[in-house]
């Protein structure tokens, strides 16, 4: 098959369609990348990239085209939009020029924003492609819960496009069992929605215990609870941060953040405020491949998500990391995240925005044995292996790919006879 992949985020930036794009190639298939300029998370345009600089690329074996847009600056509300929108109409325009190839199918990584199937479905307005959507985030679900869109004329507005989205992808991909519900309600048809949760990439799942990274040096030795990824709204550090304070006396715990986010520098004035200096450490964004090396020496990894209907809902790509690395899990959410954590028996679940209830569970696993830590680490890995194994998780994918092909396969085949 030739698939063309869809995404506003690609390498060099960090997402986890990367390495599907890497194990399509793998697979045997011609795989084309429409995309936009490299921006984030720091909001402005990596080195060597500008408007009219590396628009044409290769990744692993795939065809990257690049279409320009507008950099997401500090994250700003206003700044975000024109991002989102940029990219949707630079795609519009660029890729019947720059993508005119003959593909089988269109699949669209839809993270944040769920604009980004717009060009998709414009590409299969005139070329009729089958597209399949992987829907990772809801829409208007999460805007309203982060408080990015407030105004109930706007969120309904964003329903209506979501709802006009679905009703036209051939096939739409959820990342959790629970969006089914409000995929449907807006449009998906039952029988074309398919659960596709994310797995993690091929690295998390080394288990040799490489050197310290020097950074972990300046961290005094003792029980290190370790949260990886983005700091922003949705993670809720007020929470990790009241239960870092509730637990200031118990000097031998500290928290290791390795990530940014937009929300780094208010964390890190409530850090100060609130005299956690000794035991709390921001040591910012590394590579992905440096990851499984940090969570080697850290005891515990740490997920926390706000206390919100649509993040009940929400499975954090950050799960499956920690479950491939084999390493135990404190938990501060609900939901699915939440029945993932316990049914795998990696770890302790708290409430989400129950600070009490989070230190509770860090001072229980600190209590325990490293021995009884790492054999819940390893039933987190047995459970990952059985539920998001990558390989697995692939051939899944292209068998899908392929029902959706044949049948236009088969109409070409008979109109040329």
């Amino acid at each position: 098959m030739h698939i063309l992949v869809v995404t506003q985020y690609f390498w060099p930036e960090n997402f986890r369609i990367n390495d599907l794009v890497s194990g399509l190639v793998a697979s045997g298939h011609r795989v084309t990348v429409l995309t936009g300029i490299p921006n984030y998370p720091e909001g402005r345009f990596f080195t060597g990239y500008g408007i009219f600089s590396n628009t044409s690329q290769e990744y692993q074996g795939a065809k990257v085209v690049r279409v320009p847009l507008i950099p997401r600056g500090k994250g700003g509300g206003v700044r975000l939009a024109l991002n989102y929108i940029s990219f949707v109409l630079s795609a519009c325009l660029f890729a019947p020029f720059n993508c005119r190839e003959n593909y089988d199918v269109i699949f669209v990584c839809g993270l944040s924003p769920v604009t980004v199937a717009l060009p998709a479905l414009f590409l299969k307005s005139f070329r009729k492609i089958p597209v399949m959507f992987w829907v990772q985030d809801l829409w208007p679900e999460s805007l309203a819960a982060t408080g990015a869109v407030t105004s109930i004329r706007m969120l309904d507005f964003v329903a209506g496009m979501v709802r006009w989205i679905y009703l036209r992808c051939d096939k739409i991909l959820v990342t959790s069992r629970a969006f089914r519900e409000s995929v449907e309600k807006l449009g998906g048809a039952s029988k074309d929605i398919i659960y596709f949760p994310q797995s993690a990439e091929d690295v998390f799942q080394l288990s040799i215990k490489n050197e310290m990274p020097k950074v972990l040096n300046t961290i005094p030795k003792g029980f290190w609870i370790m949260f990886a990824g983005n700091i922003g709204a949705a993670q809720d550090f007020e929470t990790i941060i009241s239960a870092a304070e509730k637990l200031k006396s118990h000097e031998n715990i500290h928290w290791i953040i390795v990530g940014d986010g937009r929300l780094r520098d208010w964390a890190e004035t409530q850090v100060q405020a609130r005299k956690l200096f000794d035991n709390f450490h921001f040591l910012g964004r590394y590579p992905l491949e440096a990851m499984p090396t940090f969570f080697s020496y850290a005891d515990v990894m740490l997920v926390t998500l706000k206390r919100e209907p649509i993040f009940a809902l929400t499975i954090p790509a950050k799960i499956q990391s920690y479950l491939a690395c084999g390493r135990p899990i404190v938990a501060a959410l609900d939901g699915e995240g939440a029945l993932i954590v316990n049914e795998s028996g990696a770890g302790f679940v708290s409430p989400p925005k129950d600070s009490d209830g989070l230190a509770q569970a860090v001072l229980r696993m600190s209590a325990m044995a490293p021995e009884q830590r790492r054999s819940m680490g390893e039933m987190g890995r047995n459970y990952y292996k059985a539920h998001f194994d990558r390989n697995m998780l692939l051939a899944a994918l292209l068998e899908w790919m392929d029902e959706l092909v044949q049948p236009r396969k088969s109409k070409g085949n008979s109109i040329e006879e």
